[in-house]
């Protein structure tokens, strides 16, 4: 298994189970406790960006190398994630701004949506990783564009 792409999957699936303890600690009303740990998935979550960023500015991504009658299925999968994650990343940031700013009724209304949001993000996240990595033989590493669209 490639190693920058496990070690990127590794901390995506991490804030995910730091945003759900986070998610029990604020029931249990530990708000110290829940802070810390959504900055810990924060930052796992930072983590995971830097690496996939960096690897795919200096090595490229990985084209899906499984067979050519489900490659539709795949990319369709592919662009609905990336749509997903742009869209949590983006819910996650203005949850801490709010959260930050002590708005904490907007936080409590965005923070569930934001989680759940964030869920869906590393469970495709995992797919995309074992469908490139595990289940099928990795396609070949060439440019964002290529790997996606083909071209």
């Amino acid at each position: 298994m490639p190693l920058l792409p496990t070690l990127s999957t590794f901390f995506i699936v991490l804030s995910a189970i730091l945003v759900a303890i986070g998610w029990v600690l604020i029931a249990k009303d530990k708000r110290a406790a829940h802070k810390r740990t959504m900055v810990a998935a924060a930052i796992s979550a930072l983590t995971f960006f830097i690496i996939y960023l960096s690897r795919t500015v200096f090595v490229g991504n990985t084209s899906f190398g499984g067979p050519d009658d489900i490659k539709i299925y795949y990319t369709i999968f592919l662009i609905f994630h990336i749509i997903l994650a742009t869209t949590g990343g983006v819910f996650g940031l203005v949850t801490l701004r709010v959260a930050f700013k002590r708005k904490i009724s907007k936080h409590r209304k965005i923070g569930p949506v934001t989680s759940i949001i964030w869920f869906c993000t590393a469970i495709t996240g995992v797919m995309v990783y074992l469908l490139l990595y595990v289940l099928y033989d990795s396609g070949t590493t060439t440019s964002m564009m290529r790997a996606i669209f083909g071209f």
